[in-house]
């Protein structure tokens, strides 16, 4: 019986036996390390010494080898060096050479301001890429407008590409803090020229960028004055102020021995004194420049709701589908006219509760503040409005008294403002829009009857051309240009609003039904951002709105989208392009 139980276990043993197992140390890759190092500090079975400088740096082959690429092409290939054991490096410097080894051995290094400029270099020489990127990526972390120039240089030098790329990006965007500092006066001409020629360049006014280089060349004028000319080509002179270009540019005693530079300025003044002509001046001098993170934000000014006129206004950014508040202006403004003309957002009259306007302000969204502008020549409340070519045109509207046909323009380089010639129409609640390089003024009432008629203006013609009317009266309507078409949306026929849409194809000079809108609405803005029409607000009959929709040509579809913190009939609405607004309104406080 017994000898049967011993039986059965030796079988049941037998049945379970494991023929192998597999045996993982996780700390054997690091111990092995750890006993290498300790090897090396120990001067125990070294194999190669490091001679840089006066220092002398023990290590074993196969660790230098495993680490980088350099030492394994060394130890591993038919050079010179394989079998020595003593291997002196030239033109390296000693202490990077020897944080470089104690990292082959324990996969640590510390990157400081004091060592990073020795230290890369060694690093791309010996091919130890892991070092290489964390030094770039600390340099990275060290920018700013003092130093951005030489991290750019570095960069160059040793071929670190995604380096050299980013700081030469953050030199363009803080190009007016770079301009002002040691690096920027000792930067050779061709690095000058390739900072103010870029496109991408940021400042608030090329007067920033014509400061840059007069200041660059009398840091050395007698080598230096002879680039003023090639500098100056890539200077927007036409876009900068009359006055700037007369007490700070024809002054200039450099630019009295620049036959070249002289060219410029005629060209500038020329841009100034005919700007009728600006549409055939069309250059990269006459074009204002996009520096990188510009995006379109839609602007809402004042308006009114049933019981107040707002002095209110938020903007919307059409990639996070969100309204916010900014700066209010400085007078309560309902039926009045926006625009956008370069970077600042114009509010032109209107009606304050009390009476028609005149008076104009200007919104800098670079600081959150409204401006004064001259007034206009005339009161004009429900007046069309449109920028072309960097002026702001405005028609129409109603003084108090009558409805309107004349025409003003401003010109903010000179700020001033002129007439232009007048409308074959009067019209109050007319919309305008820009297409083509002309002016459409479309719709509205004549002091009798709503209007389907449509005019057009192109400045280098001076005169209003009447163009084929729209299917339907509108007054109060919004207008857009969009692919090449003009878009007319909502409005008033007199009896009631309007949800429909129509489109003016100027190839063919017919007019077109479009898919209507969800709501009706009159005293609406429509405006165009990246390819969508957006219908902002306005009265459907019965109560102002706060809703937005948006329209996309491809399907010939509106859908809303998220509507504004205020309800707005007679609202005043545009695009601009702005950069980081979210975080310049956050730091403002708005």
């Amino acid at each position: 019986m017994e000898a049967d139980v011993i039986d059965t276990l030796n079988a049941s043993t037998a049945a379970v036996r494991l023929h192998h197992v597999h045996h993982v140390n996780p700390d054997h890759h690091g111990s092995g390390f750890l006993a290498m190092n300790c090897m090396r500090q120990n001067r125990q079975l070294c194999d190669v010494s490091l001679h840089a400088g006066n220092d002398v740096i023990l290590a074993h082959k196969v660790v230098l080898a495993s680490c980088s690429a350099y030492f394994l092409a060394m130890f591993n290939c038919d050079m010179s060096e394989k079998n020595k054991s003593s291997i002196t490096m030239h033109d390296v410097d000693p202490s990077a050479l020897q944080l470089l080894v104690d990292f082959a051995y324990t996969g640590e290094i510390l990157i400081s301001e004091d060592n990073v400029q020795v230290l890369l270099p060694v690093a791309s020489l010996l091919q130890v890429q892991s070092v290489r990127e964390a030094c770039c990526k600390f340099l990275l972390r060290q920018l700013h407008p003092s130093n951005c120039l030489g991290i750019r240089s570095f960069a160059d030098a040793h071929s670190c590409d995604e380096l050299h790329r980013k700081s030469h990006k953050y030199a363009l965007q803080n190009f007016q803090e770079v301009a002002l500092t040691e690096e920027f006066l000792l930067l050779p001409f061709c690095e000058v020229r390739d900072l103010i020629a870029s496109d991408q360049l940021n400042v608030v006014s090329e007067e920033v960028v014509y400061k840059s280089i007069v200041t660059w060349i009398r840091h050395d004028a007698s080598t230096r004055e002879r680039y003023l000319g090639k500098l100056l080509y890539h200077v927007r002179l036409p876009l900068t102020g009359r006055d700037f270009l007369l007490a700070q540019v024809a002054d200039e005693p450099l630019l009295q021995s620049s036959g070249e530079g002289k060219d410029l300025l005629i060209e500038a003044m020329k841009y100034h004194l005919l700007p009728e002509q600006r549409n055939n001046m069309v250059s990269v001098r006459t074009t204002h420049r996009k520096p990188e993170g510009l995006r379109p934000y839609l602007f809402a000014i004042g308006g009114g709701s049933l019981f107040a006129i707002h002095c209110e206004c938020e903007y919307y950014n059409p990639r996070t589908d969100r309204w916010s508040p900014i700066a209010s202006t400085s007078h309560r403004r309902s039926r009045a006219g926006v625009a956008g003309v370069g970077r600042l957002v114009y509010a032109v009259g209107g009606y304050d509760g009390s009476k028609d306007l005149s008076s104009v302000e200007c919104y800098n969204p670079l600081t959150n503040k409204w401006s004064p502008v001259p007034p206009m020549g005339t009161k004009r409340s429900c007046l069309g409005v449109a920028s072309l070519n960097g002026l702001l045109y405005v028609a129409g509207g109603y003084d108090g008294a009558s409805c309107l046909n004349s025409v003003e323009r401003y010109d903010p380089l000179v700020t001033t403002w002129s007439s232009v010639i007048a409308m074959e129409t009067r019209r109050r609640y007319c919309r305008m829009g820009v297409l083509d390089g002309a002016i459409y003024a479309v719709g509205g009432y004549d002091g009798v009857n709503y209007v389907s008629s449509v005019e057009r203006l192109d400045p280098r013609e001076g005169k209003w051309q009447q163009m084929p009317h729209m299917i339907n009266r509108r007054s109060s309507c919004g207008v857009a240009a969009l692919d090449g078409m003009l878009y007319v949306v909502g409005g008033n026929d007199g009896s009631l609003c309007m949800c429909s849409v129509e489109r003016f194809d100027p190839v063919k000079g017919t007019w077109e039904a479009m898919a209507s809108m969800h709501t009706r609405r009159t005293t609406h803005e429509v405006v165009e951002a990246e390819g969508y029409l957006y219908a902002i607000g306005g009265n459907d009959g019965s109560s102002s709105l706060s809703t937005v929709e948006r329209y996309d040509p491809r399907h010939n579809k509106w859908m809303l989208v998220t509507s504004m913190n205020l309800r707005r009939s007679s609202i005043g609405a545009t695009v601009l392009e702005c950069q980081n607004l979210e975080r310049i309104l956050s730091s403002d406080g708005a």
